[in-house]
């Protein structure tokens, strides 16, 4: 299968997209990840890319579609792609339809982990993490066991990300509505958007996104 993962920052994508790769065998297709990947392995497609990014252009839907086209092709008939990121427009959406039917691949399902703003904001703001061992806590769902000190570790040094604040989680919020209203429509015509509750237990989300596949 080839699927769509949508959702904003912090709804939980990532988490689920390698849950999906785990238990399915799916590739993830991130082109963030994809896209420095081939910069570093000096591709073709990598080294016009570094060029494009050096001259502090943006890199063009060509571009992106050529990566995607040729991961692709290194994939094996029977593995499915989870598309992150990608596609962001209607001209994206359109050139990754060509791009599957050219491989005889189609997409299957759209699936949107739908949020609550205002209960993602907290989800967001409230996280830090363990300096020394990068084990992950929360202000209100997971503190340490000892205050001040790292269940795993036992460092008594935390740190937050510095996007981790109200103002830019909003921000990004407000992207991904601006970036997502028009594939949405398209993708819903055709009968192939889903969505799961992206608030709930992250187990529970992955029930959810199972049972849409197997059905």
């Amino acid at each position: 299968m080839n699927i769509i993962l949508l959702g904003p920052p912090g709804a939980g994508k990532g988490t689920q997209a390698s849950k999906l790769v785990a238990d399915r065998g799916m590739v993830q297709l991130s082109t963030g990840d994809m896209l420095r990947a081939a910069v570093k392995a000096g591709t073709p497609i990598g080294l016009k890319a570094k060029a494009v990014m050096e001259a502090g252009e943006l890199v063009s839907d060509e571009i992106v579609s050529g990566l995607i086209g040729e991961k692709l092709d290194s994939m094996g008939a029977d593995e499915g792609a989870i598309f992150d990121g990608y596609p962001r427009t209607e001209a994206q959406a359109l050139s990754l339809d060509e791009i599957l039917s050219s491989r005889g691949r189609q997409l299957d399902r759209v699936i949107e982990l739908e949020v609550n703003e205002d209960a993602l904001v907290e989800r967001i703001t409230g996280r830090f993490t363990c300096a020394q061992c990068g084990e992950g806590y929360h202000d209100v769902f997971k503190q340490p066991k000892a205050e001040g000190v790292c269940d795993v570790c036992g460092s008594a040094e935390f740190k937050r990300r510095p996007d981790d604040n109200e103002e830019t989680v909003r921000t990004r919020m407000a992207e991904y509505r601006a970036k997502t209203a028009p594939i949405l429509p398209l993708y819903e015509a055709r009968g192939l958007v889903k969505r799961v509750d992206g608030m709930a237990d992250m187990s529970a989300v992955s029930e959810q996104i199972a049972s849409i596949l197997d059905n």
